[in-house]
């Protein structure tokens, strides 16, 4: 398939977004469209509320009435996600969906980046991207999910520690 499938926000009735997000999943399972939709979302955070002097922690919707749809449109896609009970339309003008950019994707944090590294604890590696790119460095914590490392650089004669992305530095060879 040489369309590459994309993120697009449904806009569905208030209420509505977790039977929407199931009824698609269904759809999908049933007629095989696996390949014409991949992913389907509600973005959600973890609060914490207190109420009665009792501290819970609830997960609540950061965007209520909306659901996020990887998909690859095409007229069946777009059919089957527009048609789901309690789906209103898409978000774009007129009938044309609009796909979510990169930038919004990442900061929506609906997607998250593997990264594979290929240095460890101890390992120097060189830092190639941000203020420190070029500086060189021994790894003294990394932390795969939170997708940060812990460099310790020297500058002026100091070990300064540094927190980097795990992208940010690679092994030297």
């Amino acid at each position: 398939m040489s369309e590459t499938a994309k993120w697009y926000v449904v806009h569905t009735y208030s209420g509505y977004e977790n039977k929407v997000a199931s009824n698609i999943e269904k759809v999908v399972e049933n007629r095989s469209l696996q390949d014409l939709i991949c992913e389907v979302k509600i973005p959600t955070e973890t609060v914490t509320e207190i109420k009665d002097d009792k501290k819970r922690e609830v997960e609540r919707k950061i965007f209520p009435g909306y659901v996020l749809v990887k998909m690859v449109l095409t007229d069946d896609s777009w059919y089957v996600v527009r048609n789901t009970r309690g789906v209103t339309g898409f978000v774009g003008p007129g009938s044309k969906p609009v796909p979510l950019t990169e930038e919004e994707v990442a900061g929506l944090g609906v997607e998250t980046k593997s990264v594979e590294v290929q240095y460890s604890v101890g390992d120097s590696v060189k830092i190639i991207a941000g203020p420190l790119e070029g500086f060189i460095g021994t790894v003294g914590e990394m932390n795969i999910e939170g997708n940060y490392v812990n460099v310790t650089v020297s500058m002026f004669g100091r070990d300064t520690p540094v927190e980097l992305q795990l992208d940010q530095a690679q092994p030297l060879d």
